[in-house]
């Protein structure tokens, strides 16, 4: 059977079966079972359930966070824990991805040795510090939401609006080189962004309809602009790129968070 022979309603039932465990199983630690051939055969079609599946760890770092709270640990302490779990979920993979991408990006005077850099497993001063910054502008921002009225929505949202920019990312850049998980993963159909920006934007208005502006504005400028910079430094996407583009988002949405609900 050719890809040509697959029809409509056969490729609806594969997405339904498919893409949410393809997602859990890409983005999380989660064990889950998945038919690889069929995961494989939707690819990029699946980021759709990208921000959907960020409400979990999400929302599991804000409950930890808020029992944190109730046993009248300091917001900071809480922040933390809530970080802690949300990165446990994920395996740091996005903070990886953000670490690469700093010591890349500014460490290489040209194309091919930045992405020499950024395949490199080791860690150097500007991914230190991007990690450091990244660590303690989240923990910051989620000191001062957690003890507000409707934080456990707010950081749901979060979660969300997060995931979003990495499908963004993915069908508006190329590849920057032959391999790795952006290769892997395929360009993302023009259907498949329009589903997960649906997504996004039905979370949002559901859980915190009071931030959706300030929300899309900050977290679509902060995805453009590494967009452009990546363009301008490799040429495209890696999934390095991706990685920090979820962290930069995240810590724009808590920042507006941080400043509606005070």
């Amino acid at each position: 059977m050719t890809k040509d022979d697959i029809r409509p309603q056969d490729d609806e039932a594969l997405a339904t079966r498919v893409d949410l465990p393809a997602a859990i199983g890409l983005l999380t630690r989660l064990p889950v079972r998945l038919d690889t051939g069929a995961a494989v055969k939707r690819g990029a079609r699946s980021a759709w359930a990208w921000p959907l599946v960020g409400l979990i760890p999400a929302g599991l770092g804000a409950a930890v966070g808020l029992v944190a709270l109730g046993l009248d640990l300091p917001p900071l302490w809480a922040a933390l824990a809530a970080l802690v779990v949300q990165i446990m979920m994920t395996g740091a993979m996005h903070e990886d991805g953000l670490a690469d991408t700093a010591d890349g990006l500014w460490g290489g005077a040209t194309r091919a040795r930045r992405l020499e850099i950024m395949k490199d497993s080791r860690i150097g001063a500007y991914g230190v510090i991007a990690l450091v910054l990244s660590l303690g502008l989240r923990a910051a921002a989620l000191a001062v939401i957690l003890p507000s009225e409707g934080a456990f929505w707010a950081l749901l949202t979060v979660g969300a609006v997060s995931r979003t920019p990495m499908v963004a990312l993915l069908a508006m850049l190329p590849n920057a080189r032959s391999g790795g998980l952006s290769q892997t993963v395929g360009r993302v159909p023009r259907q498949t962004l329009l589903l997960a920006l649906g997504c996004t934007l039905l979370v949002a208005l559901i859980l915190t309809p009071y931030a959706l502006v300030a929300l899309f504005f900050w977290t679509g400028l902060s995805s453009l602009l590494l967009a452009a910079l990546a363009r301008q430094k490799i040429g495209g996407q890696t999934g390095d790129i991706l990685g920090a583009s979820q962290q930069i988002a995240e810590i724009a949405a808590l920042a507006v968070f941080a400043a509606l609900l005070t």
